[in-house]
């Protein structure tokens, strides 16, 4: 992939209640004014399978191959981008558990993954969503911009708050 390819945003998340769960997330085309945005409910309740599905749908909603940075609060799809997917790629979806294969969990959504990054290269950073960045009508998630940051980034600028104020005073 070169430069002039596509670099798309793809936020990601899900949440469950008693009666099942959802799904959402908010793909936006960087430098222009592109902007999906997706939602479903589930009969089921399994947040972590849910929060992959909304990465799944966002990657097949591209309509050519691009660059993807995707934002997630789910521990889950990012520890499954970093340390899995190459390995059950090479494994056929199956892991060694007890001196045992088993199939790897979510195999067909991580396998629907796999298959779209045959197109595009997607770079998963974890994320955590404040509940203030979702609009009053629940339809929009946060853009990039600093009221979306890491925690790790909070506690930096905190400190440096108050390296500040100590440094008037």
């Amino acid at each position: 992939m070169n430069e002039s390819t596509p670099l798309y945003l793809l936020f990601c998340e899900s949440s469950d209640s008693p009666y099942g769960g959802s799904w959402r997330f908010v793909l936006e085309c960087v430098g222009q004014q592109e902007r999906l945005v997706a939602s479903g409910e589930e009969t089921w309740r399994d947040r972590d399978r849910l929060a992959l599905l909304s990465v799944v749908r966002g990657l097949e909603a591209l309509p050519e191959p691009s660059r993807v940075t995707l934002l997630t609060p789910s521990r889950y799809v990012s520890r499954g981008f970093r340390y899995g997917l190459s390995v059950w790629r090479e494994s056929g979806f199956r892991w060694e558990r007890f001196g045992r294969l088993a199939p790897v969990r979510d195999a067909d959504l991580w396998q629907r993954i796999a298959q779209a990054m045959q197109f595009h290269r997607v770079d998963c950073r974890p994320w955590r969503f404040e509940p203030a960045d979702v609009s009053e009508d629940g339809d929009e998630m946060p853009g990039a911009g600093p009221h979306f940051n890491r925690q790790r980034n909070r506690r930096t600028i905190r400190i440096e708050e108050q390296e500040l104020t100590a440094a008037a005073g």
